[in-house]
């Protein structure tokens, strides 16, 4: 095998003669001078090949280069200022690994659902690659943020016998003789693992059958869950805001050029810092309804409702102390005024909606008992979750990001579908 050199990497080997496998993206051509447009996943370069400077062989190869062919390429690395990059690849030799035909993205506009059954190829769009190393950072953001401050990863089970928020929206499946279902959150399990290990945190995907189209769902999406024994509500929300700011900096920071690719206003995120505005659930229909939306103390917030609250500010909001009864039975009253939940949602700039959901959660065994009843959940199926509360209970809290929602807010995107590598929708299971 030829030593090669990523394309990321060829500032380290200015004047220096190199051997790179690539695809190409695209050519053009000049005369007695070909461009190609050469990518090999970490990054893009031009390459030049002028026919008096190569052998025949090499500048025939060129000609019959097609978009996506895959080839070696052998070329001294240039300063080129005016290379996005600022390099390019004056080429030597090209040795073609396979000639393309009929890629079926071409450069011409294709309409979403085109572009959708073919989306393992359309991952190598300049945009749709942008989007997963924006992504990627946002994972070693997450898990950076965690591991520093003395959290442990904890992988909780996918199949369960039981859902955080009843059986409405999870997909059913039979394990052995018992019934069993995809999980909507490991959040029941992540408590568990508090109680263990003080501050757990877990990363993994989760499944909705919500029979849902809009622009903010998926069937399944990835979620990060920590859960912290020793720590209330109020104190859960400055690790909200603290993750948060901390995967906006490093996004902008270390995804400049992604994000110049894909478009995105970075001043919108340039002002994201701490401390995030806090309104009342109270204060949050008040203002709605002096806006005219007519919705009455008790309902939930739609996406318009929501992008309305939002639009007030330019950093993400918290919207605290729901009503108990349209929030999860695990979620602890507000001592001074029980019909309300010590719980906020964070809603993120732009219409993108909630990126993260989180509570105090109950400790009183007898109050937990008694929301078993209220929700009509049986007891049998969660009295492993009741021991908690039985054997060294404590405060706690905890809350639940959406990576999906989340990719999509930073990169500025109209749908959610292009924030994760092979989308599972309501009406899309392929590829």
């Amino acid at each position: 095998m030829k030593d090669l050199t990523i394309i990321g990497q060829v500032n380290r080997h200015a004047e220096q003669s190199v051997w790179i496998g690539c695809w190409l993206h695209g050519k053009r051509s000049s005369g007695k001078i070909q461009f190609l447009q050469l990518r090999d996943g970490t990054g893009y370069i031009q390459g030049v090949v002028v026919k008096s400077e190569v052998s025949e062989s090499t500048w025939e190869a060129a000609q019959k280069l097609t978009q996506e062919s895959s080839l070696y390429v052998r070329g001294t690395v240039r300063e080129e200022p005016r290379s996005p990059s600022g390099y390019e690849l004056t080429v030597h030799e090209v040795e073609i690994i396979q000639l393309t035909q009929e890629y079926p993205i071409t450069p011409k506009e294709h309409g979403v659902d085109f572009l959708m059954d073919r989306r393992h190829l359309w991952l190598r769009a300049p945009k749709q690659r942008a989007i997963l190393v924006i992504r990627a950072e946002i994972i070693r953001t997450i898990r950076a943020f965690f591991d520093e401050r003395n959290f442990t990863l904890v992988d909780p089970p996918i199949l369960t016998p039981s859902s955080c928020e009843g059986t409405t929206n999870l997909f059913h499946t039979k394990y052995f003789d018992e019934d069993a279902y995809l999980t909507q959150s490991g959040q029941l399990y992540m408590e568990a693992a508090a109680m263990a290990l003080g501050r757990v945190y877990s990363f993994g995907p989760t499944f909705r059958a919500e029979k849902s189209k809009t622009r903010r769902h998926l069937i399944e999406f990835w979620m990060i869950e920590p859960e912290m024994a020793f720590v209330d509500h109020q104190e859960s929300l400055l690790v909200q805001e603290q993750l948060i700011t901390s995967i906006v900096h490093n996004v902008l920071v270390n995804c400049s050029k992604e994000l110049e690719t894909i478009g995105r206003d970075v001043a919108k995120l340039a002002n994201i810092a701490a401390p995030f505005p806090r309104i009342s659930y109270d204060e949050a229909i008040r203002m709605l309804q002096e806006q005219g939306f007519e919705i009455q103390w008790g309902e939930d917030f739609g996406a318009p409702h929501e992008t309305a609250i939002a639009e007030k500010y330019d950093r993400p909001v918290f919207i605290t102390h729901y009503p108990a009864a349209i929030k999860a039975f695990y979620m602890k009253p507000d001592p001074n005024r029980p019909e309300v939940v010590l719980c906020a949602d964070m809603i993120a700039p732009e219409g993108y909606g909630e990126i993260i959901g989180g509570s105090q959660r109950i400790d009183d065994p007898e109050l937990l008992a008694q929301r078993f009843s209220e929700h009509e959940l049986s007891e049998e199926a969660y009295q492993w979750y009741l021991d908690l509360r039985r054997y060294g209970s404590v405060p706690h809290s905890g809350f639940g990001l959406g990576l999906e929602r989340t990719v999509a807010w930073l990169c500025g995107l109209d749908h959610v579908r292009e924030t994760i590598p092979f989308p599972r929708m309501l009406y899309r299971l392929y590829p």
